[in-house]
């Protein structure tokens, strides 16, 4: 390798993915209830903020444990930080995630000046979360440090699954059987499944429920 190539090495640790719910139907909504608003004003909408907002919440609620890897749209995808080699510490992150972001999004609700039907459902926003463990690289592109591999792309398509014909319509986090192994996460909350994709073996999964919205 010349002293041009980009740099890699190879890594094992926890993954995490925290995705927001519908927002992008709530964007959406937003887009077409104020178009005029969005097209003529300086500033866009205040629904366009919300999501920095929420993001920024999580991000800080998931530290030290787990560190920002890439901010993917309206998720964040996270690599295990300090202290993240415990179970019972990981579920506590995600939980806490998850309060901050209910929090967070309760003031922003609170704060709201429109009440059209598009802006109102601000408070059916969730996020739902997938953690999982495995080996992966860590690439520098351009100056940023990507992380690739096999584990990366599963934790990605865990973000569709079926999770709520396991526990309902509430917000849940979804632990693989690697992550549960790797980590001795405590599996006494959780209803076990299986993730099946035409490319590959069934994925072992443990979905956590999580306090739904008030």
């Amino acid at each position: 390798m010349n002293a041009d190539s980009p740099r890699s090495s190879r890594r094992e640790g926890a993954l995490l993915l925290a995705d927001i719910s519908g927002y992008t139907r709530f964007l959406q909504g937003v887009a077409d209830a104020h178009r005029d608003l969005i097209v003529e004003a300086d500033e866009p909408p205040a629904a366009y903020a919300v999501l920095s907002h929420l993001l920024d919440t999580m991000v800080v609620a998931i530290a030290p444990s787990f560190r920002l890897a890439k901010l993917e749209g309206d998720a964040i995808f996270a690599i295990s930080g300090n202290g993240a080699a415990d179970g019972q510490a990981v579920i506590d992150v995600v939980e806490r995630c998850h309060a901050a972001f209910r929090g967070e999004l309760s003031r922003a609700g609170s704060q709201w000046i429109c009440s059209c039907a598009a802006c109102a459902v601000v408070g059916e926003l969730d996020v739902k979360f997938v953690v999982h463990h495995g080996a992966y690289v860590a690439q520098s592109i351009a100056g940023n440090e990507e992380f690739l591999g096999p584990d990366v792309n599963l934790a990605h398509r865990l973000l569709k699954n079926h999770a709520r014909e396991l526990v309902g319509t509430v917000p849940y986090a979804l632990f693989t059987e690697a992550a549960v192994q790797a980590l001795a996460v405590p599996t006494d909350r959780m209803v076990a499944g299986q993730e099946a994709y035409d490319d590959r073996p069934p994925v072992g999964v443990h979905v956590l429920p999580l306090a739904a919205a008030a």
